[in-house]
């Protein structure tokens, strides 16, 4: 089974295009949103929650955990990496984040080496996009800009209105006058504004779809691990009819695995924010504690 981890709802613009490119594989998605937003906690409060998701995702076997969550992937990845994969009985799971995924999509992509990074605080101030990039192009520069008010008005569905177009504007101004020819959306939530992003930024501005990106490299990481691609749970292998919960996209001639909704908080909300905004019809998740 393969897990993305999100510290509330916005990961699930992640999972939306991994279960359509990828829908034959059984999927569980948590979103810990009784303690969400993580992206005004300290480093040490965000590494301790993905230490708990962690433990429980392992609890229910699951083998490969994706950190769909920008701000959990910059500030605790590599800490729970190394405090739960460095046994010899671990070596058949797998724990991966979003950020070099997009980081290299970006660098190879940019034409005038100008690049904008939007996040939350906790992930613009880990500089994690520019330490990526930077491995990739050193002479890429990196230009970053946090928007802690979007996520509270994308959540309560008021992405659309006036009052959040204005405030993208005054988060983007400083970003568009140091002439970027690409945008990160440094945060699962971001997209689901990706037209309002757009329109500010300009046709010569690339605003990343991160889901969109991760899926294309699962993908590929899978066929190139195939020790991991074998230890996975797949509906065609069972013979199982497709799912209820499943992306509307996914190709209907691939069987559908499993769909498992978790979270930490209101599930009717969770339930009713997915169907609105992203278009998935899901069964009820269940309410769990970490």
């Amino acid at each position: 089974m393969i897990a993305l981890f999100d510290s509330g709802i916005g990961g699930l613009t992640v999972l939306k295009p991994v279960l359509k490119a990828l829908p034959e594989y059984d999927y569980l998605y948590l979103g810990d949103s009784g303690r969400s937003p993580y992206g005004g906690r300290s480093p040490e409060v965000i590494k301790r929650f993905a230490e708990e998701a962690v433990e429980y995702l392992f609890g229910r076997g699951v083998t490969l955990i994706i950190f769909a969550c920008n701000t959990a992937s910059a500030a605790a990845l590599r800490h729970v990496q190394q405090k739960y994969l460095k046994g010899a009985k671990e070596k058949d799971r797998k724990i991966l984040g979003v950020l070099i995924p997009v980081a290299e999509e970006v660098a190879k992509t940019t034409k005038t080496g100008r690049v904008g990074v939007v996040g939350t605080k906790a992930t613009v101030e880990s500089k994690s996009y520019d330490t990526e990039i930077h491995k990739l192009n050193p002479k890429i520069k990196v230009y970053s800009q946090s928007c802690p008010l979007l996520v509270p008005f994308i959540e309560e569905g008021w992405h659309e209105k006036p009052e959040a177009k204005s405030i993208l504007r005054k988060y983007l101004k400083p970003l568009k006058s140091c002439n970027v020819d690409a945008l990160i959306l440094g945060c699962t939530h971001y997209p689901m504004m990706h037209k309002q992003f757009q329109e500010f930024m300009g046709k010569k501005v690339k605003v990343f779809d991160t889901g969109s990106i991760v899926a294309e490299k699962l993908k590929d990481y899978l066929h190139r691990h195939p020790e991991i691609e074998s230890k996975l749970s797949k509906a065609g292998s069972r013979s199982q009819k497709p799912q209820t919960g499943s992306a509307k996209s996914a190709a209907s001639s691939v069987p559908h695995g499993k769909r498992l909704f978790l979270t930490t908080d209101d599930p009717k909300k969770f339930q009713s924010f997915a169907e609105k905004y992203l278009g998935m019809k899901i069964k009820t998740p269940e309410k769990i504690s970490l």
